[in-house]
């Protein structure tokens, strides 16, 4: 792969001797407009200050440190800082498991306090905290005298600082908008959530209070599900003493999704030798999304989306763990020289992303495998091999106890629902449903795959970009993640983060495949291409776009149809011009994606809450229970036990909706039985096709009709089988009175009510 290296080199974050500190003018104006946002949708002060000193100072300036110590030396600052940032965070989460499992929580402050020391006391650490000092001060070997390795050294230049800054802005302002006008911090603002925010916010809870944790909704059940991410909220929690709440509505996801954004460009810098294929990469990676050619269903043919970077909190973690692995491994296949440490950080950060999203280790492993098959042999990439493996047996035996939370080999089940949402059809009907209308729906799910990511074609048109073993990396990931899809099924469509999980190297790779096509003659033409594919896919809406329900495969598509067989049509003319075959395909296709790009990809449908036009959330928590659950949390010990009638959330239909989590949320007590919904014990029982797990009931019938009898026909013997068989102290109603006169009242908001039982 040829690669360009750009000269300047200048001694601040961006390019240009000259202009100094006009590289921090940017990062300024991120700070400032997350201030403003955060202030304005009521945080304090207080906290603002507190999160900021903890985050800068306990996590992003030791894990910065470590990673110039033990990395590569010579990346940009912006690498450096967003790089140290993940290592931070995932130092500080191993550091804190054994610390909360030892009953001291606050001794997570060891690992910063000893970094920070041993790098100020040890004369040869202290060179570490100058900026590229380490790579200054050795003479670069023979393998790192290549373009790409230059490339690697340099600093951001001022207009892609720009950019970045820019891309950061327009989230933090759409996390405002689209999340914050819909999570208040205070009731009714936040009433209606996001239907799992309030199990997110049970966990944070559970790992604050105890380790090994547990489900806290359903009293002993094991928790068989990514926890690092709250492990790192609570850690945060406990040192700064900011809420919860505040934590996962406002804060935590601000500086990972900010770190997530530099090094997906510094990433796509490192594989192509180009700035602005860093700034390309970013765009695809969070705006691209796939061509709609229908009317009355949206996002049938997703390509998944970065913007759950709020209701996800497992996924924003895992992906940013995710990107500085990769960035080392790139160097390494490469033939980048570096020491044991860059192993060593691989390990860390893998050992990290054991409990913070899984999903990655098995799409890093299939690109690792790519690599070594195609290569036919490379060290590196046995080496990273040699670290996954165990790290994705930890994590599937230990982290998971073996269990699989509902997902199983089933091909076609996303194509499925697909079909299901297409047709109203549901349940037994869809699960029976002929196997060749939903393959067919797979082939147009991989073609608009195909548009978003069109670059891949100039990957495999040139021979030297799809031998190189980075962009070979990128191709195995991206692969694993588009198999996950069509392999996979889950209850709750959980494959989907495959995709979604491989979306920042597909594009990646995309960005790399159009660069490699950049030099083509004929480029100037592109653009015309692009408009040409634009306009077809908003002629063929109009024209041919099916009203869902469709009765058959082919209205549906029909308009799919036509545009294959353009882009056919145009490969076959340009080949007889001799022109430019692959480059004009890709700018085609990458038209077709332009319309619903942008209306959707940078829309206000990219959002969750009242900015997002969709339907309104249901209101379920009701008036008085945030104080209610606090005042609970207030006055008993972590270790006591709560009985709730709370289980179905406030929704209409005859069916117990029962992922009601917000007693546990605010409480941070276990919780008897409150809801099922995500347990082992229920998603175990669940199929991707037929009942749907939320209509499963709870596995231990007698457990249930022992705890609701308590509420429905309150008696001392009741009560008393409660604390001696279950061991619950508390009784936490939403019904008012149920428990006067047969146990203590201790608290009253509204219609909630906390008794104590002994």
């Amino acid at each position: 792969m040829t690669i360009t290296a750009v000269t300047s080199v200048v001694t601040s974050p961006v390019s240009g001797r000259r202009r100094r500190w006009s590289g921090w003018v940017p990062v300024a104006l991120v700070g400032l407009v997350a201030v403003l946002a955060l202030v304005w949708s009521g945080v304090s002060v207080r906290d603002l200050a507190a999160f900021g000193a903890y985050v800068g100072v306990g996590v992003l300036v030791p894990g910065t440190l470590l990673w110039r110590a033990l990395g590569r030396a010579g990346g940009s600052l912006a690498e450096e800082l967003a790089a140290g940032l993940a290592l931070g965070y995932a130092v500080e989460v191993l550091t804190y498991i054994p610390a909360r499992a030892a009953g001291v929580p606050q001794l997570v402050l060891a690992w910063p306090v000893t970094v920070i020391a041993l790098f100020t006391a040890v004369p040869r650490l202290r060179r570490h905290w100058r900026p590229g000092a380490s790579a200054r001060e050795r003479k670069p070997s023979e393998s790192e005298r290549t373009p790409w390795a230059m490339a690697a050294r340099e600093r951001m230049p001022l207009w892609c600082a720009w950019a970045v800054a820019a891309v950061i802005c327009y989230l933090v302002v759409w996390s405002a908008r689209s999340f914050y006008l819909g999570h208040g911090l205070t009731w009714p603002g936040n009433a209606a959530p996001y239907v799992d925010m309030h199990y997110h916010l049970a966990l944070l809870g559970e790992l604050k209070h105890h380790m090994p944790p547990t489900l806290p909704t359903v009293l002993g059940e094991p928790l068989t599900y990514h926890w690092y991410v709250y492990a790192e909220m609570a850690a945060t929690s406990w040192v700064t003493g900011i809420e919860p709440q505040t934590l996962l509505y406002r804060l935590s996801m601000l500086p990972m999704m900010a770190a997530m954004v530099v090094l997906v460009a510094v990433l796509a810098r490192r594989v192509t030798g180009r700035w602005w294929a860093g700034v390309a990469a970013v765009v695809v990676t969070y705006f691209a999304v796939c061509p709609e050619l229908y009317w009355g269903a949206g996002n049938l043919f997703t390509s998944r989306s970065l913007f759950t970077v709020w209701t996800s909190p497992t996924q924003t973690f895992g992906a940013l763990l995710c990107v500085p692995v990769v960035l080392l491994l790139v160097g390494r296949l490469r033939g980048e020289r570096a020491g044991v440490g860059g192993w060593v950080l691989v390990a860390v950060l893998l050992g990290a992303l054991t409990g913070a999203k899984a999903t990655f280790l098995p799409l890093l492993l299939t690109g690792l495998v790519l690599v070594l098959v195609v290569r036919r042999w490379s060290r590196p990439a046995f080496v990273g091999i040699v670290i996954t493996v165990p790290t994705l047996a930890f994590a599937q035996f230990v982290v998971f106890g073996g269990q699989r939370q509902g997902l199983v080999l089933e091909p076609f089940a996303s194509m499925r629902r697909v079909w299901g949402a297409v047709t109203y059809l549901g349940g037994e009907q869809l699960a029976e449903a002929p196997v060749w209308p939903i393959a067919g729906l797979t082939v147009i799910h991989l073609a608009c795959l195909a548009c978003v990511w069109a670059g891949l074609l100039g990957v495999v048109a040139r021979r030297a970009v799809r031998l190189d073993p980075g962009v070979l990396l990128l191709l195995g990931i991206g692969a694993a993640g588009v198999a996950g899809v069509a392999l996979l099924g889950h209850p709750a469509l959980s494959q989907y983060y495959f995709l979604e999980g491989a979306r920042p190297y597909l594009s990646i790779a995309s960005v790399a495949g159009m660069a490699a096509l950049g030099r083509e003659r004929g480029f100037a033409a592109a653009k015309w291409w692009a408009a040409l594919g634009a306009g077809l896919v908003v002629g063929g809406q109009v024209l041919l776009g099916p009203d869902v329900p469709v009765q058959g495969l082919f209205p549906l598509a029909l308009p799919y149809l036509v545009l294959g067989v353009v882009a056919a049509v145009v490969a076959a003319a340009v080949a007889l011009r001799r022109g430019p075959v692959a480059l004009a395909v890709v700018a085609l296709l990458t038209g077709y994606a332009l319309p619903a790009t942008v209306t959707k990809g940078i829309g206000p449908s990219s959002g969750i809450g009242p900015a997002s036009g969709g339907v309104p959330p249901t209101r379920v928590l009701p008036p008085g229970g945030m104080e209610a659950a606090r005042w609970l949390r207030d006055h008993s010990a972590p270790g006591d036990v709560v009985a709730t009638d709370g289980h179905c959330r406030p929704i209409t239909g005859k069916r117990c909706d029962s992922r009601h989590f917000w007693v546990s949320a605010y409480s941070e007590r276990r919780v008897l039985v409150e809801s099922w919904a995500y347990a082992q014990s229920t998603l175990s029982r669940s199929k991707p096709f037929g009942t749907s797990f939320l209509a499963v009931p709870f596995a231990d019938q007698a457990r249930l009709a022992a705890n609701d009898e308590v509420f429905r026909q309150p008696s001392a013997e009741n009560i008393a089988r409660l604390v001696h068989e279950y061991g619950v102290k508390w009784a936490f109603t939403e019904n008012g009175t149920a428990l006067d006169g047969f146990a203590k009242l201790r608290f009253r908001s509204g219609r909630c009510s906390v008794y104590q039982l002994w």
